[in-house]
């Protein structure tokens, strides 16, 4: 709140310059969940670069291929699982988020209401425990449908890298 919000640092250069505020708004909702889950997805992409063989990297160095190749040629596909995995972690971390995004958005319907704050208002309101049922059953199914999707997308990557 203090450095994004319309008189923070950060906020009042986005408010004043561009028009765009973040507090109390879908965007600063965007913002919170990002900010909670970049940690994650860096932790498995940083993992999956540390996992590749610098031997390799060096070999494509001697043989004169220029750094910004042997990174796109050889490093990225190396790398992709990780960079799956860390979309996937962030993902599902962003769609669970709650603390961030109520403390900065707050938890106003049909503005910045989040599945994770629409199930604890539901569940704060006597006979609203069906509507809570509804929304995660809903939170379940696109992070089942996300699964099913990331691991169609790591097979392919497998499948291309091992050149089939």
């Amino acid at each position: 709140m203090v450095l994004f919000g319309r008189t923070g640092p950060i906020g009042g250069i986005l408010n004043d310059a561009f028009g765009i505020t973040l507090a109390f708004r879908w965007t600063g909702a965007v913002l919170a969940a990002a900010i909670m889950a970049f940690p994650l997805m860096v932790r498995a992409i940083r993992l999956a670069i540390e996992a590749v063989d610098p031997k390799l990297e060096q070999a494509a160095s001697t043989l004169g291929v220029p750094p910004w190749r042997v990174f796109a040629t050889i490093t990225l596909p190396l790398i992709t699982s990780g960079i799956l995995a860390g979309m996937i972690l962030a993902f599902a971390k962003a769609m669970g988020e709650f603390g961030a995004t109520i403390t900065f958005v707050s938890n106003i319907p049909n503005r910045t209401q989040t599945i994770p704050s629409a199930i604890y208002a539901a569940l704060q309101v006597p006979g609203q425990e069906r509507n809570a049922m509804i929304l995660v059953i809903l939170s379940a199914c696109i992070a089942i449908g996300a699964l099913i999707i990331s691991e169609a997308l790591s097979r392919r990557i497998s499948k291309r890298i091992a050149g089939q």
